[in-house]
C-alpha cells in the first residue's frame, strides 16, 4: 500500500555499518600493551579501561568526533599511568599507540545485516532518505563511497564533527522539512535520539548490545515526537509504516 512521504535521516556508524566493534578490538590490544609495559605495577584491564573511558568521553565533549581524538586518548591514558607510577615516558611507546589508534579507521567497511534491504524498502515506498553522520569528511566519505550509499541518499549527505540539536536543526531548516513527517534513525541516545526529540521530530533508537557510556543520557519527552526502540535495522520500515497507519486511523475517528 502507498504511504505518505516521510523524511528519514539515518545515522551511519553502528546504524548502517559496523563501527564500535573495531574500536573494541583496538582497545583490547591497548589494554594488553599497557599491562605488559606496567607489569611491575599489577595494573588491571578494568583500571586501564576506566581511565581511558574517562579521557575519551571528556575529549569527545570538547572537540567532537575528530579522528585524532581516539589515538590521543590512548596516549593520554599511557601518560597518566606513567606519571602515577613514575615510569619513563618513551616517545617510541607513544608513536606505537598513535599508530594503533589510527589503525581503527583502516578497517574494511562492513554493513549492518539488512542495510540494503532496509534502504531499498524505504526508497521504494517513496520516502526521502538523508544521511547524517558524525566524524571527519575524509574518513566518513570513504565509508560512504565503499558502501555506495549515494545510491540512496544522493546529495542529501551531512557530515558533522559535532552531532547535536544545533547541527540537526540546520539540516531541518535548510531542507525545510516538515517535522511531523521527519524521522531520525540512530544508535545513540545522545547524538541521535535526544536531539531529534528536542527538535520535535520522531526518533527510532537502534539499541546496542553494548552501549558506549558517552551515548547514555536521560531523554526529555516532546509531545510532538514519537520514539520507538528496535533491536534490528530491518525493523525500521515496519515501525515507520505502522506509525503512519496508526496516525491515519486516529484522524478518521
Amino acid at each position: 500500500m502507498p504511504y505518505p512521504k516521510q523524511h528519514i535521516l539515518f545515522d551511519l556508524d553502528d546504524t548502517l555499518i559496523y563501527c564500535n566493534k573495531y574500536f573494541d578490538l583496538i582497545l583490547s590490544h591497548f589494554f594488553d600493551l599497557l599491562q605488559e609495559w606496567f607489569a611491575d605495577y599489577h595494573l588491571t584491564k578494568n583500571t586501564i579501561r576506566e581511565k581511558q573511558i574517562e579521557i575519551d568521553v571528556a575529549g569527545v565533549h570538547q572537540i567532537g568526533f575528530a579522528s585524532e581524538h581516539f589515538p590521543q586518548s590512548l596516549i593520554d591514558t599511557y601518560r597518566f599511568f606513567s606519571k602515577q607510577f613514575g615510569r619513563h615516558i618513551d616517545i617510541r611507546d607513544e608513536q606505537e599507540l598513535h599508530s594503533l589508534g589510527r589503525s581503527v579507521y583502516e578497517h574494511e567497511v562492513e554493513p549492518y545485516p539488512g542495510m540494503v534491504e532496509t534502504l531499498n524498502s524505504l526508497k521504494k515506498a517513496g520516502h526521502s532518505l538523508y544521511l547524517y553522520t558524525g566524524g571527519e569528511q575524509v574518513i566518513q566519505k570513504r565509508k560512504i563511497d565503499q558502501m555506495k550509499l549515494t545510491n540512496y541518499f544522493d546529495d542529501r549527505i551531512y557530515i558533522r564533527q559535532h552531532k547535536n540539536v544545533e547541527a540537526l536543526e540546520e539540516i531541518i531548516q535548510t531542507n525545510r522539512l516538515d517535522r511531523s513527517i521527519t524521522w531520525m534513525i540512530g544508535n545513540s541516545l545522545r547524538t541521535d535520539v535526544s536531539p531529534a526529540l528536542a527538535a520535535g521530530i520522531h526518533a527510532v533508537y537502534l539499541k546496542q548490545p553494548k552501549e558506549w557510556i558517552y551515548n547514555m543520557v536521560e531523554l526529555q519527552k516532546n509531545v510532538n515526537s514519537m520514539m520507538y526502540t528496535i533491536q534490528k535495522l530491518t525493523e525500521v520500515p515496519r515501525v515507520i509504516h505502522e506509525s503512519i497507519q496508526m496516525h491515519q486511523q486516529k484522524r478518521t475517528l
